[in-house]
């Protein structure tokens, strides 16, 4: 095993591991996976969430789940919170920059889904001084010991809305709004290896002032055209409308792996998902994420239902 120095991810991936059930050879999706997604500030602190999901094939998977999370509070998460917060401590001394880690918690929940029954175990915490801040803000050094991504496991990194990806090496498998690693990889000493750079001017008034002029135009038109069409109730944009979000142009092959996630998504969400919490999942615009789900409507696979100002995406049942 490697060395503690930014390596917790490993460890704690190992304690999660000992501690459940890992389900049977013979399901048909993965026995466990797990997301670690460090969301970045501009003061250089991060958000972390490592979620665990696993299968819970038998009644006995289901009590050994039930088990771990009545003793989560007084057994496991001191165990995450001391492992978290020694591996800080080493990784800010090869940094030579303070960090430290607050805010640890723990939550466990059991989802129902088409493809059957899962044990979700969640550790969230905030880690200060985790990326170097300089007027842009370098990601990497809190990671001295490398890092090891097993399969079926993914690593996810957002950063401030506006800044701009300099460099990442190793190349993420995916970059838009936010930088995604899947596994099996093996990252080396001090990698992932980000640099974000600051935008070079104020966002919040030119972004007002779109908003504003987007805001008349949009009321504009609706008035032109409010008696000429009916609203369509097939069409998966969210309210307020997001057209001011340019698609992504995605390939043949990449629209069918989209559509394959979003299905995925809703059948480890229980069948069902607001479409605002599919967008956010896989950090794409929401005009991809729309079309991607008009496609899918269009083959039968899903529906949608209108909450509120919300649209609830429903997998048809039959669909796995």
């Amino acid at each position: 095993m490697r060395s503690m120095n930014g390596n917790s991810l490993l460890l704690l991936a190992v304690l999660l591991v000992c501690v459940l059930p890992a389900g049977t050879a013979a399901a048909p999706v993965p026995a466990y996976a797990t997301t670690y997604t460090i969301t970045v500030q501009e003061d250089g602190s991060a958000l972390w969430q490592i979620e665990y999901r696993t299968l819970l094939a038998s009644d006995d998977d289901l009590l050994a789940f039930d088990n771990y999370s009545r003793d989560m509070p007084a057994v496991y998460l001191p165990q995450v919170r001391d492992l978290m917060q020694r591996s800080a401590v080493q990784a800010s001394v090869a940094a030579s920059r303070p960090m430290a880690i607050s805010n640890v918690t723990g939550n466990t929940a059991v989802q129902t889904s088409p493809t059957g029954r899962y044990g979700i175990v969640i550790y969230s915490f905030s880690w200060s001084g985790f990326a170097k801040p300089d007027g842009s803000l370098a990601i990497g050094d809190a990671f001295a010991g490398g890092m090891y991504l097993a399969k079926d496991n993914t690593l996810v990194i957002r950063y401030p809305y506006g800044w701009t990806v300099l460099q990442a090496e190793p190349a993420p498998d995916q970059q838009r709004d936010v930088l995604v690693w899947y596994g099996l990889r093996t990252f080396g000493p001090g990698e992932p290896r980000v640099l974000l750079e600051k935008p070079a001017f104020p966002l919040v008034p030119l972004i007002a002032g779109i908003s504003v002029v987007a805001v008349i135009a949009g009321f504009i038109l609706y008035r032109a055209t409010k008696r000429q069409a009916a609203p369509d109730l097939t069409d998966y944009r969210d309210e307020p409308a997001d057209s001011g979000e340019p698609a992504a142009l995605l390939s043949e092959a990449e629209e069918a792996g989209l559509e394959e996630r979003i299905i995925r998504l809703l059948e480890a969400g229980g069948g069902e998902q607001y479409q605002s919490e599919i967008v956010k999942t896989l950090g794409l615009p929401k005009s991809t994420v729309s079309s991607a789900l008009n496609n899918l409507h269009r083959k039968g696979m899903i529906q949608k239902v209108k909450k509120g100002r919300e649209n609830l995406i429903r997998l048809v049942r039959g669909q796995t």
